[in-house]
């Protein structure tokens, strides 16, 4: 008589299967799939306002841009006709260029070390011109 207990380490060896069973991870997923389906156009607000209409002028544009030239010689031009010198550059934007909100564009040379800048844009910063721009050239695409 054969009972389902043996002694026999052979027969007591089961095959191992080396497959992963991927039918509960396909369930969860259709199951996340309903839910989002659901859920989606609920999430989204279907309100119909009727929003006013506005003229709206653009803002006001500078007429005159201010700019600024550093030469390599620490040269400073306003605007390309008004020299002025770095110890007097408060009193000449202060005469010249009277509104301290206005943007100055500096154009400087290349040549010129960053400490010799930061001079120039320092003052300008002492004088209470903040918005300043730096102007380069646009690289050609053949260089």
């Amino acid at each position: 008589m054969k009972t389902g207990f043996s002694n026999n380490p052979a027969e007591q060896d089961l095959t191992e299967t080396h497959e992963i069973n991927v039918t509960p991870f396909i369930d969860v997923m259709l199951v996340l799939l309903i839910i989002f389906m659901v859920a989606a156009p609920l999430a989204t607000a279907s309100i119909p306002i009727d929003l006013p209409t506005t003229s709206v002028q653009p803002p006001s544009v500078e007429q005159q841009p201010v700019f600024l030239s550093v030469e390599a010689d620490m040269t400073l031009t306003l605007n390309d006709d008004e020299r002025i010198t770095l110890d007097d550059l408060q009193q000449q934007f202060e005469r010249l260029v009277p509104d301290q909100d206005t943007r100055i564009f500096l154009r400087a040379d290349k040549s010129l070390s960053y400490e010799e800048l930061m001079k120039v844009i320092t003052a300008l910063g002492n004088a209470g011109y903040v918005k300043i721009a730096l102007v380069g050239l646009e690289q050609s695409s053949g260089v």
